[in-house]
């Protein structure tokens, strides 16, 4: 054995290098700098089982069939008559340089070169690189996945499913034996199949338990694997799913995998979730300014546009708080009605007559700045740039390609459909002041081929990467989002590229606690677009209070989507109250840490966000509906300073009612604060009061300036 020690604050890997792909040996907890590797090698030797191979095949980065694997083999391909189909990887150099260990093996049999670079900072982050080491026949890749070894005691699998308006909804399931696999071929990250996955020791919980959780960073096809072999050994494997014939190595090409990131807790899933947030704010394209309160106007007017009324909806706006005003769908070409115009990315003279500038202009004049909604991806065969490049679809020669909400896929790998939208866009953003644009994508890809006539999702994906870098590298100011059909398009990779996701389609407060719970599983807050909607769900039908509204979108990137010029006075200072306190608790929401608690009976949810010195906290607790219990459970906060005392008060939200019929239903707390220790919130808690269904609340914690000396821990005044 070659063994290789990386460590940082809270993780340990182990790299095995002489078995080819290189091996995770250990991913686990701290060793130390002490660790003696040998040792460690020696406690974790497996004996040999009678029916077994002679010599067991290491659960590599790429397991390999060649060298008896039972499991499914990370590599899969051939070259011509199907040779070169079992390949078996020998280790040929490798560098370590600061916290990335770089591993070169190679196959001369098959001629074949597998690259694989581990960095472990914040996460752990692994990336294949296959190379055809011929000079003169192609390879025929199908499949190229990183696996990930898993701990006999990583006993149960969390996954998270979904569907439009109803996304990143978590779900359990023991692994003991077997295998559980996701495919995912919607040419986009998806609803359904995110590829994102957390296994843990049996009844981990947020605070509790070790946890292993991988992150496939690509925003196409994807498949995940989590396997409990008969030998007992365990593993996840992660890779783009290619469809047949979809990825041809010619001589001396190489194919590079998209990234795992992978994060490691042994204390629950929340700490876990930290790694996946550190990784993304310490990229340089994360944000860094405060995130400007936007108003979208899509469900204030459609597709009825008109300048007038549009600057009406600006004033009305600005007045309120809004920083950012985002003119959705509708600007451009003859796009009346979501069946036509898409592709015809001029400015609409029908609409506006003398295009944007005068909208623009009045939105700057009002302090704010201007959006603009795009979906550069799509076309519909209404629309003038269909009717002159049919050839353009992404679709398949000889069939009648199918549509979805009236569109096809733009294929952007065609070098002339690329150019044409690139100029579009940048000539859009080029002769008018936009700051931020909403970028949307809202059709799977189906029968999608590529000129040649193979299949082209991985080709349309890496022409958007492409696409969107040029755009930044011209407009390095302008921010992007993000959307897909809501949050069908959320992965690290698209966040190399924009600034923003859409959560989801779907502002109905009691939907969007789950969903953003599961979003803040790997995304931060601040990234995190979550809007105030109108009384009436536009997608769910159902009424919540402003209050309810409120809490639930105050913990991301906030927006509203709302026709405010239809507000009545009350409505109307509600919603700005709602801003100015989202603006007071702005920095604190997008640069701590986000936390998540679990409920004992699931009739509530409660999260929030604590500084990273863990002097502040901001804490929601919604009621999500009735419970068996009259009144709910006590409030426990883990994660607080145990010796630090802190003033915890009640933060009142517009219209909230925490009242439900006769009796004393407030703590006495609730009025006038109370001072507790970081160890008292963890053990004993906070009483909450008795609260509707659909209604939420939150908490202030606020560390004393000295925790020294005699104190009281009862109520304390809050002041006006």
């Amino acid at each position: 054995m070659l063994l290789i020690h990386m460590e940082s604050a809270s993780t340990s890997v182990v790299v095995d290098l002489a078995t080819g792909a290189p091996t995770l040996l250990y991913w686990g907890a701290p060793l130390g700098a002490d660790v003696v590797l040998s040792t460690l090698s020696l406690a974790l030797e497996r004996p040999i089982a009678h029916g077994a191979m002679d010599v067991e095949a290491p659960i590599s980065v790429v397991p390999e069939h060649g060298s008896g694997f039972p499991g499914r083999p990370g590599l899969a391909g051939h070259r011509r008559r199907g040779t070169a189909w079992s390949p078996r990887f020998q280790a040929h150099a490798h560098t370590l340089v600061a916290r990335q260990l770089t591993v070169v093996a190679r196959d001369l049999v098959a001629d074949l070169e597998l690259t694989t670079v581990i960095t472990l900072d914040h996460v752990l982050r692994v990336q294949v690189t296959l190379t055809n080491l011929s000079s003169t026949e192609r390879y025929l890749l199908d499949r190229l996945d990183t696996t990930l070894p898993l701990p006999a005691h990583a006993g149960e699998l969390l996954q998270f499913t979904g569907r439009w308006t109803r996304e990143l909804h978590p779900y359990r399931q023991a692994f003991e034996a077997g295998a559980y696999t996701a495919e995912n071929r919607r040419g986009r990250t998806s609803h359904d199949h995110i590829p994102l996955i957390f296994a843990g020791t049996v009844g981990f919980s947020e605070w509790h338990g070790e946890v292993w959780g991988a992150h496939l960073a690509w925003s196409g096809n994807n498949h995940m694997l989590a396997e409990v072999l008969s030998d007992g050994r365990r593993y996840l494997q992660l890779g783009e799913l290619l469809h047949p014939g979809e990825m041809a190595l010619e001589p001396l090409a190489s194919y590079n995998a998209p990234e795992v990131v992978a994060t490691y807790s042994d204390s629950g899933l929340t700490p876990a979730s930290w790694g996946f947030h550190r990784e993304l704010r310490g990229r340089q394209t994360h944000p860094t300014t405060p995130r400007p309160v936007l108003l979208n106007t899509w469900e204030a007017v459609y597709f009825d546009h008109s300048t007038d009324r549009l600057k009406e909806l600006a004033a009305a706006a600005a007045a309120i708080g809004v920083e950012r005003f985002v003119l959705d769908d509708g600007w451009f070409g003859s796009r009346r009605n979501d069946r036509l115009g898409l592709g015809d990315w001029w400015v609409s003279r029908e609409v506006y007559p003398d295009g944007l500038e005068p909208l623009i202009s009045y939105v700057h004049s009002l302090g704010m700045e201007f959006g603009i909604w795009v979906e550069p991806e799509m076309v519909n065969p209404d629309s003038d740039l269909y009717r002159a490049h049919p050839d353009w679809a992404l679709a398949t020669e000889g069939y009648d390609p199918p549509l979805g909400r009236h569109q096809l896929v733009l294929n952007l790998a065609n070098s002339d459909a690329y150019d044409y939208i690139l100029d579009a866009l940048d000539r859009l953003l080029r002769n008018h002041r936009i700051s931020y644009v909403k970028w949307d994508m809202n059709r799977d890809h189906v029968q999608a081929s590529a000129a040649s006539g193979s299949a082209g999702t991985h080709e349309q994906t890496i022409a958007l990467y492409r696409l969107l870098d040029a755009l930044r590298d011209r407009h390095p100011t302008v921010e992007i989002e993000s959307c897909s059909s809501g949050g069908a398009r959320i992965d690290h990779e698209i966040l190399r590229r924009t600034q923003r996701v859409w959560t989801s389609d779907c502002n109905d407060a009691l939907e969007r606690q789950v969903i953003q719970r599961g979003a803040s599983m790997f995304v931060p807050p601040e990234i995190m677009g979550a809007h105030i909607g109108p009384t009436r769900s536009h997608t769910t039908g159902r009424r919540h209070s402003l209050g309810f509204r409120a809490a639930t979108a105050l913990f991301g990137h906030l927006g509203v989507e709302w026709n405010v010029l239809h507000l009545d006075e009350i409505e109307r200072d509600g919603l700005a109250a709602v801003i100015a306190l989202h603006k007071r608790f702005r920095t604190l929401l997008h640069t701590g840490d986000v936390v998540r608690f679990d409920s004992p009976d699931n009739a509530g949810l409660t999260h929030g966000v604590y500084s990273p010195n863990r002097q502040e906290g901001l804490i929601s607790y919604a009621q999500l509906r009735s419970a068996m219990a009259l009144a709910p459970p006590p409030l426990r906060l883990a994660g607080l300073t145990p010796t630090c005392l802190y003033r915890i008060t009640h933060v009142r939200l517009p219209d909230e009612a925490t009242e439900r019929g006769p009796g004393r239903t407030r703590p006495e707390w609730l009025e006038n604060g109370i001072f507790l220790f970081g160890h008292q919130l963890a053990s004993h808690g906070l009483q909450l009061p008795v609260m509707n269904p659909e209604s939420a609340m939150l908490i202030h914690i606020l560390a004393e300036p000295t925790t020294t000396g005699p104190v009281t821990t009862g109520p304390v005044t809050t002041g006006p």
